[in-house]
């Protein structure tokens, strides 16, 4: 069965933010998988990536990543993080290192990918 697991900005930003092979580890993780992105996480990477701070270099590398690596789900709302708790169910998993997110996630019963230790992604259940 392929897991399906929707990622948030912070996931996407991780490869330079925290140098993690955030993909590579989700598939030591999960095996197979398909890879989600909400269009306002994608709209968030994008406002992220402008000028030449290490958080731009790191949104843009994320704005590439879910354009080559995640299908875009569309939908209402324009706060990533509210899109991701609504659009939660649909998904297996959600990739996150946004501490609130987590909590939020966990508290509405889904499970999150997040950091654990210096680079390495774990899974934290409800």
């Amino acid at each position: 069965m392929v897991a399906t697991v929707a990622m948030d900005t912070s996931a996407l930003m991780m490869p330079v933010e925290r140098d993690v092979r955030v993909f590579e580890e989700l598939e030591r993780l999960l095996g197979d998988f398909e890879c989600a992105a909400p269009r306002a996480v994608r709209d968030e990477l994008s406002k992220l990536s402008d000028g030449a701070s290490a958080e731009a270099v790191a949104a843009s590398v994320g704005e590439d990543l879910a354009a080559e690596r995640c299908r875009i789900v569309e939908h209402e709302a324009s706060y990533a993080d509210d899109v991701l708790v609504e659009l939660a169910p649909e998904f297996d998993y959600v990739v996150t290192n946004d501490g609130p997110l987590k909590e939020r996630l966990l508290d509405a019963g889904t499970p999150v990918i997040h950091i654990r230790g210096r680079n390495k992604l774990a899974i934290s259940k409800p």
